[in-house]
């Protein structure tokens, strides 16, 4: 009979730390359903006691899921629990999430404490939390810089308080795989009643070794993951959900399942990618678009004679189409509907398909091939339209030998707005009339372009780090014209803080 393995996805909470990859609530609700269909156990949907929006967003996506357990995050102290236990009211099955640092560095430095005062501490806030919920999960933070003997005694004490399941972080990404092993090994062997709880495994990817730390984990005897859908997280990231998955799916003789439907996985990643603007790279594991690319001479005539001389895994069983549609200027709505679904956008109703549709031809008429990138750029981009600062037009003179001036109008709340600038550059010049006419002190700290694929005619992705206020403000803007789209990502910024004022 086959173990198994539960999944606790924290792209809404952990992953969702990524400086600029803030998701509203709408957003949250959508990657919320897609985990779901996807067959995660459990959705950690927020932090509730560090905002008002994480707070609404915990109780929107409790009403919007059906199945998946709900976990709300918190400290170990009573207002947090209070606050998560509130945001959890309408969730069909809910899980509070507390706990506190366990490693001698915390508790010497971030708590000025002492460690049986710790073990009070984590005690009082599970025996707290148990009066809301039957689901308690306890975390250890800085698991996995505190000695085994201690955690064990943490871990202990934490069970018999009442937690079902305790999650034995590696929260700076530090351990070895075999260190990792041997600690959850350690308290599998040492800690009474361990058979009362889940041990769960929470992996950063600070040495590139997230996944390599979790599946040692539960080779050793933890039987839930905590991971994020593309590893996005703090800092390096989290350990991969679609890398576990596949994992457990290709080395069958584990006996190890997941309730995971693999076939949903690439346009879930590719979904949010596109609503956190956060580009997943070529060569990742699972869904890179070189995954299942071959160049090699010598790999390519393998694959053509036989499949499996280099692909352990099928295309399909990630949910990549082998007969991929290939959009161009001729293709009509029900290819581009059918693109979308295919990438897990949901299209919405067919007026929504028509907006798209004329977006994508004039994009296609720009370019040779659409690519799955492009499309999701246009998905995402008519998130701009309900701005109030809209970018009417902009015309450029540059080059060598010429001045770099720009001209540009905007439509801020109705009214037309013009002005023009000479600068450093096309990007700087239109940055620049862009200001006359925004007349805030604002600071641009970051400027990143990317292309989505590649050649002449690729749309450009442009990310901007703005400072106004004492804030920082991420922006995201995509075009052909890569001065177009950094003067749209500049304009995202402006929106943002607007919206605050």
């Amino acid at each position: 009979m086959s173990d198994r393995l539960f999944v606790f996805d924290t792209t809404l909470r952990d992953g969702e730390q990524v400086p600029g990859c803030q998701l509203n609530t709408v957003e949250k609700i959508q990657v919320a359903k897609a985990l779901e269909q996807l067959g995660v156990d459990v959705i950690e949907a927020g932090f509730p006691i560090s905002s008002p929006g994480d707070f609404n967003s915990v109780i929107e996506i409790s009403k919007a899921v059906t199945w998946p357990t709900i976990c709300a995050l918190t400290r170990a102290v009573e207002k947090d629990i209070d606050v998560a236990a509130e945001s959890l009211q309408y969730a069909k099955h809910k899980r509070i999430h507390t706990g506190i640092g366990t490693s001698d560095s915390h508790i010497k430095y971030k708590f000025n404490s002492n460690r049986d005062e710790i073990i009070e501490r984590a005690v009082r806030a599970v025996t707290y939390a148990k009066k809301y919920v039957e689901d308690v999960e306890f975390y250890a933070e800085d698991a996995g810089r505190t000695d085994n003997e201690y955690l064990a005694r943490v871990v202990e004490a934490v069970i018999k308080a009442g937690a079902t399941v305790v999650n034995i972080p590696d929260t700076t990404g530090y351990c070895l795989p075999e260190e990792y092993g041997e600690k959850i090994k350690y308290l599998m062997e040492h800690v009474d009643h361990i058979d009362k709880a889940i041990i769960s495994t929470h992996c950063h990817n600070d040495l590139g070794l997230a996944t390599a730390n979790t599946f040692s984990g539960v080779l050793n005897g933890a039987r839930q993951v905590e991971v994020t859908i593309n590893g996005i997280g703090e800092r390096a990231g989290n350990t991969s959900l679609e890398e576990i998955a596949m994992i457990m799916k290709c080395h069958k003789y584990l006996n190890i399942d997941t309730n995971i439907n693999t076939t949903k996985i690439y346009p879930t990643s590719r979904m949010v990618s596109s609503l956190m603007n956060m580009p997943v790279q070529p060569n990742k594991a699972i869904v890179g678009r070189n995954a299942f690319a071959h160049s090699s001479g010598i790999h390519q005539d393998g694959v053509l004679k036989n499949v499996k001389t280099y692909e352990i895994m099928d295309p399909k069983d990630v949910g990549l189409d082998d007969n991929l549609i290939v959009l161009t200027a001729r293709s009509g709505r029900a290819a581009l509907k059918f693109r979308l679904q295919v990438l897990g956008v949901d299209v919405g109703d067919e007026q929504k398909v028509d907006v798209l549709y004329q977006k994508f031809l004039k994009l296609a008429d720009q370019k040779k091939d659409v690519t799955d990138d492009d499309i999701l750029m246009l998905a995402g981009a008519d998130t701009a339209e309900n701005h109030s600062v809209k970018l009417d037009f902009l015309q450029v003179t540059s080059g060598k030998g010429v001045k770099n001036v720009a001209s540009i109008g905007l439509n801020i709340s109705g009214q037309k707005f013009e002005a023009a600038s000479s600068g450093n550059g096309p990007v700087d010049a239109a940055i620049k009339a862009l200001k006359k006419i925004i007349l805030k002190q604002m600071t641009l700290k970051e400027f990143t372009i990317q292309a989505i694929s590649k050649g002449s005619d690729d749309v450009g992705k442009v990310h901007m780090q703005v400072e106004y206020d004492g804030q920082m403000y991420y922006g995201f803007g995509a075009n052909t014209d890569i001065v177009t789209a950094s003067v749209e990502a500049y304009i995202d910024c402006i929106n943002k803080f607007r919206v605050k004022e």
